[in-house]
């Protein structure tokens, strides 16, 4: 075989095996980079009455949002106020009392121009669902009950009302060695509907949850401070853009309509 035949079939390798195989690869790392992105983290700290609503809202939201994980944090306004103090990270909180906003307000800890009032509720006084002696604020001072519950009044702002509420009506000295404080509203919905207690103080929209209490008595809204939801953006939101999205999604007509399916009074 002579040096002509050799380098012709060289060729002829080259050209069936080894260009097909660069081409390959040369396509491969030319192609263009598919980047995935991570979805935007979303920490809406809440209220603890405020579960029900905004789980039903979440799913709602999430619809027109594609690149979105929103995860809610319940608690009571006060334990919540103080976790965004200490340095939590959370993009926007929702207070049950004026007070624990205000807090954060003056720490310089809000988003300027996005604090507002949201929502109303009203105070009830429950009972399990079986019992038939207490039917009053003032059969909470007589011998029909024995344990009540209420939120602990510095840091559950039910339990600020609870306490304003039978301040007004004359009962706090008479009913205080009966009271079992919890740590957020929902708790003392926990320890009435278990019969745990005899009676406690929650709000209309917690009361509404359960088929397992019912409301005895609703206060009149001059014997303790306005009700009032309050939702701001926090400084540090490392989604700003988005968190005010959120917040002005929870002033629109959708979900107007569900907080006042759990009892609520959009402002």
């Amino acid at each position: 075989m002579n040096s002509s035949m050799i380098k012709n079939r060289l060729i002829r390798f080259l050209s069936l095996f080894l260009i097909p195989f660069c081409l390959i690869i040369s396509t491969y790392l030319l192609a263009p980079s598919i980047i995935y992105s991570a979805p935007d983290e979303l920490i809406v700290s809440a209220a603890a009455s405020l579960k029900d609503s905004l789980e039903e809202i979440k799913p709602i939201y999430l619809k027109k949002q594609a690149n979105l994980n929103l995860t809610y944090n319940f608690g009571s306004s006060g334990s919540l106020q103080q976790q965004i103090k200490q340095g939590a990270p959370v993009d926007v909180f929702m207070s049950a009392a004026k007070k624990q906003m205000d807090a954060l307000q003056d720490k310089g800890l809000l988003s300027d121009g996005t604090r507002k009032n949201l929502l109303k509720n009203q105070m009830v006084l429950i009972v399990p669902k079986n019992n038939t002696t207490i039917k009053s604020f003032q059969d909470l001072a007589t011998d029909k009950s024995k344990k009540i519950a209420m939120g602990e009044p510095q840091s559950v702002p039910a339990g600020q009302y609870a306490q304003e509420l039978l301040t007004s009506l004359g009962l706090l000295n008479k009913v205080t060695d009966k009271v079992v404080y919890a740590k957020d509203v929902r708790q003392v919905l926990s320890y009435v509907a278990t019969g745990n207690v005899d009676a406690g103080f929650v709000y209309l929209t917690d009361a509404k949850t359960s088929n397992k209490v019912k409301i005895v008595a609703t206060a009149s809204p001059n014997t303790h401070s306005p009700i009032i939801y309050l939702i701001a953006v926090i400084k540090d939101s490392k989604n700003l853009n988005e968190a005010k999205n959120y917040v002005e999604f929870l002033s629109s007509e959708r979900a107007k309509t569900i907080f006042k399916k759990y009892g609520f009074t959009p402002i």
